[in-house]
């Protein structure tokens, strides 16, 4: 808030004017009541405040600073003091706040801030409570705070029910009865492996009389290999995997043996600590193993491009950026991007911090220009010895046409031909060539028909050309004529072009084969460190003040003194168990898996302007729960997911609904649609069409023609999108090939994140786009005709007992009677249609790569695929809960 002079008024007014104002605010809380400075107060100033008085001391206004204690209770400019604490007639913030001048009045009207009557009621209850600061909660190390007493405690199944129940009952709330089994085995199965659960597998829960049913079911679903594939799905969206560059051509990229890494890693419950440490730095490790290196392609999901014209330097910059942007969201829940211009404006984390974290980013042997290939180094091969030999062979073969091609240049002999305004000669005789052939016999025509438009050469020899030619060096000459006689000069075809044909046969050889071997793109530093800078406004050709490699100041623990100044030391320290944020930032994730929302909703930003905790001793509990128990990601998953919390009915009665909208209480189970890849691998698991083959190379299924062809350039291996055949078409979304610049198109309609940066909490949107793509996409419509069949091959010979064993499948459980009369009523409808429209039918039955079993009358099939339409269509079947 800029902060003009303060207007003298006889202390006397001022106090008065207080005082009357007194009575004006909403009563917040009880007389006893005690405002939290961190959950109460800190929000406010963030939003409101901190832009001119907080940690960014080049913005900052009349010297005030309001987010430490000293600044905000310092003598000011102008003698008074922000915060006078016990006395809030007695604080300027507070005669500021309630002015009615509009050159007192802060925040100023020309702000666009506003600070609501409650909120000026809260700051004046603060302060005449003595004004308490404290270090904002999420850089202050968790404790492990003891379950809380509770009224009911068999109400409570683990601790975690206890913080819970304990809010509920502050609240004047009760938690809501266990869920009906049926809906507990369907609830935790989709949670913990992305799919729904068989008949079968319902129904021997339902027959488990044993006290400890649930907690075997539990332990058999975290022992599932499909409980991998879950996790790693979230896990891809925050490390923005992707098939392709991103950029430009958006090519095709092999990395895909780092996401069978994550299944093989969250299967066999590797520690966090090392999961995480292997993903930052697992090439730094002591006898770096094959996987510990795959791991690190964590740091090289990023967008990348090859783009002609770019500059080396800045995308250098720009990737180095991203990856410091990346660890900071995923690991230390930060918005570290705000510093890559300025000091952040809300949380105590300086320019120079994020360049000294950009150090350790800063010096890898990738080149920022990877001419958009499929595996640009540094990568490693991970498939058999066998295929490291072939393709050694093949890449010698580029390289003996490569140097072939470079022998041919250094042989030919190019003489400029004599040009004047009449006639082309080459001195042994005379010819005179159409306008359009000029540039093709000589050099300088050819450099003056591009000298306008450089775009479309490499970036060498438009530099080359860039300068006069009488003042090149010898080698920028070579540079331009050699280009010019291997791929323009009519002169030098019957030459060059059995060569390039010869070397693009080999390239073609070497990609096929490579793409055929598991490759995939890994990180490696160079022998010496790059100098770093802070960049001047975030410019990448601004150097300011040089910096080495280190972690911020405000967050604990400091490096040792004698720790090296790599990646390794940096993913060290952000598993080190003083850094108060890395197992809160972790757990908080797990929580919103389950829940939809973590237990501080801004999953991506623990700092200032994120949102207070709603349970923030669980939290706590929880993070330190991970941490002393070695990392143990399946243990909090069993801890959560066993809990009677996570147990409840999602059932809400209208009074709760409005109390409790966003269920943030935790009065009732969770219940909401499921994200993309699940609403989809559930359409195949109950149709009987899903592959469960583990892991390996992504897939195309179906997807509207023309997407890429529209946004794609003509060069790009991805332009044309070639569908995939046979088990390909059914396998896990998990394994769906991700184009950066056109992601699959029906599960963004679900409101998966396009990957281009790291996404940790995805939005939920409820779209007429959505049922649509349920009802009409050629997967949805297969998926459903493959129920159908289902439908009439298992589930008997009445109508009524098909429709039953469709809507089991579905959504799990029995339906009821009037459920049973909706859907004869549809069939019956249906089959009549047909049988008027047998063309139709047939037209219905063609939908998809499946065949349909010729036993079944079509028009009985088709009316029964409608049927499971619909069924595929529920919103119980597409909602967890």
């Amino acid at each position: 808030m800029p902060s003009p002079p303060i207007r003298r008024f006889p202390i006397a007014v001022v106090l008065a004017a207080c005082l009357a104002l007194t009575g004006s605010f909403p009563a917040v809380a009880g007389a006893t009541r005690h405002i939290n400075y961190s959950r109460d107060i800190r929000p406010i100033l963030s939003n409101s405040c901190y832009k001119c008085h907080g940690p960014d001391e080049h913005e900052r206004k009349a010297g005030l600073r309001l987010d430490t204690k000293a600044g905000a209770i310092g003598k000011l400019e102008s003698g008074e003091a922000a915060i006078t604490p016990g006395s809030s007639v007695k604080s300027a913030i507070f005669q500021r706040l309630t002015s009615h001048d509009p050159d007192v009045k802060m925040p100023p009207p020309e702000s666009g801030k506003s600070v609501s009557a409650e909120q000026i009621g809260l700051i004046k209850e603060w302060i005449d409570q003595g004004a308490e600061f404290h270090p904002h909660w999420s850089f202050v190390p968790p404790r492990h705070f003891p379950a809380s007493p509770i009224k009911t405690p068999t109400a409570a199944s683990n601790p975690i029910d206890r913080f819970i129940i304990s809010r509920l009952e502050d609240e004047g709330l009760q938690p809501s009865p266990t869920s009906d089994k049926t809906t507990l085995v369907r609830r935790v199965t989709l949670d913990l492996t992305g799919l729904p659960p068989t008949i079968g597998e319902v129904d021997a829960f339902l027959a488990d009389t044993s006290p400890n049913a649930y907690e075997k079911l539990v332990d058999r679903l975290l022992a599932s290999p499909q409980y991998g594939e879950q996790m790693t799905r979230d896990w891809l969206d925050a490390a923005r995997y992707g098939d392709t560059h991103g950029l430009h051509l958006d090519n095709e990229r092999s990395i895909w043996p780092y996401r069978d890494w994550l299944i093989r890693s969250f299967n066999s419950n590797e520690p966090f600590d090392q999961f995480a440490v292997e993903q930052l730095a697992g090439d730094l490790l002591p006898n770096a193993t094959i996987d510990q290196r795959v791991a690190t392609g964590f740091s090289r999901c990023n967008i990348t491009t090859g783009e002609g014209g770019a500059i080396d330097e800045e995308f250098y910059v720009r990737y180095a950026v991203d990856r410091v942007q990346t660890t900071g969201t995923v690991f230390l829940g930060l918005t570290l991007g705000c510093c890559v211009c300025h000091d952040h404006k809300f949380d105590p984390i300086t320019q120079k911090d994020f360049y000294r974290l950009f150090g350790y980013f800063g010096s890898l042997t990738e080149q920022p220009m990877d001419r958009n290939a499929f595996l640009p180094p540094p990568a490693i091969r991970t498939g058999p010895a066998a295929d490291s030999g072939k393709i050694d062979r093949l890449k010698g073969d580029v390289a003996a046409a490569d140097s072939a091609i470079r022998k041919a240049l250094k042989a030919f002999r190019y003489q400029e031909p004599v040009v004047d305004a009449r006639i082309v000669t080459t001195g042994s005789g005379a010819a005179a060539p159409r306008p359009d052939e000029l540039r093709s016999r000589s050099l300088k025509a050819w450099e003056a028909s591009v000298a306008k438009d450089k775009s479309s050469l490499p970036r060498n020899v438009a530099r080359a050309l860039e300068i006069p030619s009488q003042k090149r060096s010898s080698r920028q000459a070579n540079v331009v004529r050699d280009y010019f006689v291997e791929h323009v000069y009519a002169g030098s075809r019957s030459i060059f072009d059995p060569l390039h044909a010869k070397r693009d046969a080999a390239r073609r050889r070497l990609d096929e084969a490579e793409q055929d071997s598991p490759s995939t793109l890994v990180m490696q530093d160079t022998p010496k460190m790059r100098d770093i800078f802070v960049l001047v406004r975030g410019a990448y050709d601004r150097k300011g003040e040089k910096v080495l490699p280190g972690v911020p100041a405000a967050i604990a623990p400091a490096l040792r003194a004698d720790a090296p100044l790599n990646r390794l030391s940096l993913a060290r320290w952000i598993v080190d168990a003083r850094n108060p944020l890395t197992a809160r930032v972790i757990v908080n994730r797990f929580w919103q898996h389950y829940f939809g929302t973590g237990i501080v909703k801004t999953a991506e930003d623990f700092g200032a302007q994120g949102e207070w905790p709603t349970h923030p001793e669980l939290l706590d509990w929880l993070a330190t729960e991970l941490e002393e128990s070695g990392w143990n990601v399946k243990r909090i998953q069993r801890l959560i997911v066993t809990s009677a919390t996570y147990r409840q009915s999602s059932h809400v009665s209208a009074a709760l609904a409005q109390r409790d909208p966003e269920n943030r209480l935790l009065a009732r189970g969770p219940r909401f649609r499921m994200d993309a890849e699940m609403v989809r691998d559930t359409a195949l698991a109950v149709s009987g069409l899903l592959v469960t083959n583990l892991g390996g190379k992504s897939v195309k299924p179906y997807q509207p023609s023309g997407l890429w062809e529209a946004i794609g350039y003509s060069g790009s291996n991805t332009v044309h999108f070639v569908q995939d055949k046979g088990d390909a078409l059914y396998r896990r979304s998990l394994y769906t090939f991700w184009k950066r610049t056109s992601p699959p198109p029906s599960l963004t309609t679900f409101d998966a994140p396009s990957r281009e940066e790291c996404v940790v909490r995805r939005g939920r949107t409820n779209t007429p786009l959505q049922a649509l793509v349920l009802m009409n996409d050629e997967q949805y419509v297969e998926a459903a005709r493959q129920l159908a069949e289902r439908m009439m091959r298992e589930g008997g010979k009445t109508v009524a007992d098909r429709i039953a064993l469709g809507f089991r499948l579905a959504t799990s459980r029995q339906p009821t009677q009037e459920e049973i009369r909706v859907f004869q009523t549809l069939y019956t409808a249906q089959s009549a249609a047909y049988a008027r429209n047998r063309q139709a039918a047939a037209k219905l039955l063609g939908v998809g790569e499946s065949p349909h079993d010729p036993k079944w009358d079509p028009c009985e099939l088709a009316a029964w695929t409608m049927v499971a339409n619909v069924m595929l269509n529920l919103d119980e079947t597409v909602t967890k809960g």
